[in-house]
């Protein structure tokens, strides 16, 4: 197996009220997308055309704080300015997601309402346009436990199955594997970043040369039950 990432340039600054699916169709022209491709999408340009964007007046540090406790559904933990927060969506994440990175000045984005019927927005409009059949991530940047640095994970999944499950197959030495589940959205989600950057303003890429796994999931299929969170 190999991969192609490609990033798509050419989508520009996306403001509240714009049509992205017009825009990623326009830019994706050249690629000419076909049936098994991925297409990545960051959640920033979704929250902006979707209007997910609130303007800061007074403090940006209090009024971040104001919007994380009224975006999150329960706060995990805090430390000094710091928020973790478990979201609506039931994303653990730093400030419930609100982000002032790639924002215009004097506003921050919030997360889309709902991650996977945005991806399958897009995923509708795209398949229609150039008659085929792909898959759409939505991400976003996330910190992990117990590791430093930072990589994007998906939030929104349309026409896959984020999760690839392994259990009960065997590795190559013949060994059962009992417990192991690839989350294969996530992992496309980070490689598209390699090509996209955190600060070259390129929103989206397209992946070509993976053969994802059937199913059409969601990105809340990659939210861990509370009952198997052995750390709340």
């Amino acid at each position: 197996m190999s991969l192609e990432i490609v990033p798509i340039e050419g989508i520009g600054a996306v403001a509240p009220g714009d049509d992205l699916l017009s825009i990623l169709g326009e830019a994706l022209g050249d690629l000419r997308p076909r049936t098994g491709d991925v297409l990545v999408v960051t959640h920033k340009i979704v929250s902006k055309a979707e209007g997910r964007v609130v303007h800061i007046d007074g403090d940006p540090e209090e009024f971040k704080q104001a919007f994380v406790e009224a975006e999150a559904k329960s706060i995990v933990r805090r430390r000094g300015d710091l928020i973790i927060a478990e979201t609506k969506h039931g994303f653990i994440c730093a400030n419930a997601g609100i982000d002032r990175s790639n924002a215009e000045s004097g506003t921050m984005i919030l997360l889309p309402e709902d991650p996977d019927r945005s991806a399958r927005r897009i995923k509708q409009r795209i398949d229609h346009v150039f008659g085929i059949d792909l898959a759409v991530i939505i991400s976003d940047t996330f910190g992990r436990p117990w590791r430093r640095g930072l990589t994007d994970v998906a939030i929104g999944v349309a026409g896959m199955a984020p999760i690839l499950d392994l259990k009960g197959t065997t590795d190559w030495s013949g060994y059962v594997l009992d417990v192991t589940e690839v989350s294969v959205a996530d992992e496309l989600a980070s490689a598209a970043d390699l090509v996209m950057g955190k600060a070259a303003g390129i929103p989206a890429a397209l992946i070509r040369g993976y053969q994802v796994p059937a199913g059409d999931g969601s990105g809340s299929d990659l939210v861990r039950p509370p009952s198997e969170d052995l750390f709340r």
